[in-house]
C-alpha cells in the first residue's frame, strides 16, 4: 500500500436521533472504541455511532505533512484486531503517512463501522428533560441523544502558539507544524524552526535540504539512539505504569529521549544540520533577538510548539476543577468523574500512558468499551 486512498468514499449514514453510545470523532481512538464495542456486542449504527467531523477517513493523519513518518515498523504500529499491512522498512524507512491514512480507510470498512460523516459536533449538553438523563450532542447539521458518550476528537485541531514580544511586529511569515505540508515553498528562504521534539527534527531535517534552517528550542533537544524507535518508546511507557501501580518510581519514556532518529533526521545530523540554539527572546520586524541582544534574520518562523486537546465541544457541561483540569479515573482511566456518562479517551498521557499513538491507544479502547458495555 503506497497511494493514498480516494477521499471519495460515497454517502456516509446519518446519525441515529438515539444511541446507546456516541463516539465523538472518527480518528484511531474512535475506530479503536469501536472494534472493542462492536466486540462487546454492540450494533454499529444502531446501538454505538461513530460522528466525525472531517470529510474523509484517517483522522488527523491526511492532514499532516507530507513527508511525515512513524516512528516504528508496521508491524509495530497496528490497532486491535488487525495489523497494519507490512511496509518494506529495510528499502523505504518507516511507514509514510500515506500509509497509515491507506490503514486506517481499511480498518473502518474492515469492521464495518459506519462512520458518519462529515459532522462536527459543536456541543455537548446534558438533557435536563430526559427521565433516562441521556445526553444531546448537537451541530449545524446534527441533533443526537446517547446515554453514553466518548470524545476522541485528538489534538490536531488546537494547534498551540506561544506568545512572545514581537510577534505582530515581523513581517516574514509564520506558521504552525499544523499548517505545513513540504519543504519547496520554502526553497532559498532563511526559515527559523522552533521547538525541540519529533515535529521540529524531521520538518528541519526537510526544510534544511531547500533552505537556509536556524533550529531553536527551549531546552537542548535529547536524541534517543539511531537504534531505539516507538517499540522502546511504548515498553518504556508500559514499565512506567506497572512501576506506578506497584509504588516504584520510573522515568518512562522521559529517562530516553525526545527524538527518534528516523533516516531522514540521522541524514539532517549527519550534514550538521540538527544543531540547536536556545530559545529567543523576542521577534523583531525582520526576524528573533536573544537576551544577549545578538539577532538571526528569517522570512520564516515555524512554530512546532504543540497541541492541546480540542475540547471545545464539552464546555456546556462545565467539567473542570479550580485549575482548568478535567479528571478522569475509574477502572477504564478514561472516566470523566464529574459526569461519569461521558469518556475521553486518546488525548496523551493524562487519559492513559502512550493513548495517543496507534499502538498504545488499544488497552485503553478495550478498557473504555468494557465498562460501557458492562453499565
Amino acid at each position: 500500500m503506497t497511494e493514498q486512498p480516494d477521499p471519495a468514499q460515497g454517502p456516509t449514514p446519518q446519525p441515529p436521533a438515539h444511541v446507546q453510545v456516541a463516539i465523538v470523532g472518527g480518528g484511531q481512538a474512535g475506530l479503536a472504541t469501536g472494534f472493542y464495542l462492536r466486540r462487546a456486542g454492540l450494533t454499529p449504527g444502531e446501538d454505538f455511532v461513530i460522528i466525525d467531523a472531517a470529510d474523509r477517513p484517517g483522522g488527523a493523519w491526511p492532514r499532516m505533512w507530507d513527508g511525515l513518518r512513524i516512528f516504528s515498523p508496521s508491524s509495530s504500529s497496528s490497532l486491535p484486531g488487525w495489523m497494519m499491512p507490512t511496509w518494506d522498512e529495510s528499502a523505504h524507512g518507516y511507514p509514510p503517512r500515506s500509509h497509515v491514512v491507506d490503514y486506517l480507510t481499511r480498518y473502518e470498512q474492515r469492521y464495518e463501522l459506519n462512520v458518519c460523516r462529515p459532522h462536527r459536533v459543536t456541543a455537548v449538553k446534558t438533557e435536563d428533560q430526559d427521565p433516562q438523563g441521556r445526553m444531546l450532542l448537537t451541530g449545524d447539521d446534527l441533533s443526537l441523544s446517547a446515554q453514553t458518550v466518548i470524545s476522541t476528537t485528538g489534538t490536531w485541531e488546537r494547534p498551540f502558539w506561544p506568545v512572545y514580544p514581537g510577534m505582530r511586529d515581523f513581517s516574514g511569515k509564520q506558521l504552525h507544524a499544523a499548517d505545513y505540508k513540504n519543504p519547496e515553498e520554502f526553497e532559498g528562504r532563511r526559515v527559523i524552526i522552533v521547538g525541540g521534539g519529533n515535529s521540529a527534527a524531521q520538518i528541519l531535517a526537510e526544510v534544511s535540504t531547500v533552505a537556509e534552517t536556524t533550529w531553536v528550542s527551549s531546552r537542548p533537544p535529547r536524541f534517543l539512539p539511531d537504534d531505539v524507535d516507538g517499540r522502546a518508546l511504548f515498553a518504556a511507557a508500559t514499565a512506567r505504569i506497572r512501576a506506578l501501580e506497584e509504588g516504584r518510581e520510573h522515568a518512562g519514556v522521559a529517562g530516553l529521549g525526545d527524538i527518534v532518529m528516523i533516516p531522514s533526521v540521522r541524514e539532517a545530523r549527519d550534514r550538521g544540520a540538527l544543531t540547536a540554539r536556545p530559545m529567543f527572546t523576542r521577534l523583531t520586524s525582520t526576524g528573533v533577538a536573544w537576551e544577549n541582544d545578538d539577532t538571526q534574520d528569517a522570512d520564516v518562523i515555524i512554530w512546532c510548539t504543540g497541541f492541546r486537546p480540542a475540547l471545545h465541544h464539552l464546555q456546556p457541561l462545565g467539567l473542570r476543577d479550580a485549575h482548568g483540569h478535567i479528571r478522569v479515573g475509574g477502572p477504564s482511566k478514561t472516566q470523566v468523574l464529574a459526569d461519569p456518562r461521558l469518556y475521553l479517551l486518546g488525548y496523551g498521557d493524562w487519559t492513559g500512558t502512550a493513548s495517543a499513538t496507534l499502538v498504545g491507544v488499544g488497552p485503553f479502547a478495550k478498557a473504555t468499551a468494557m465498562a460501557v458495555a458492562d453499565a
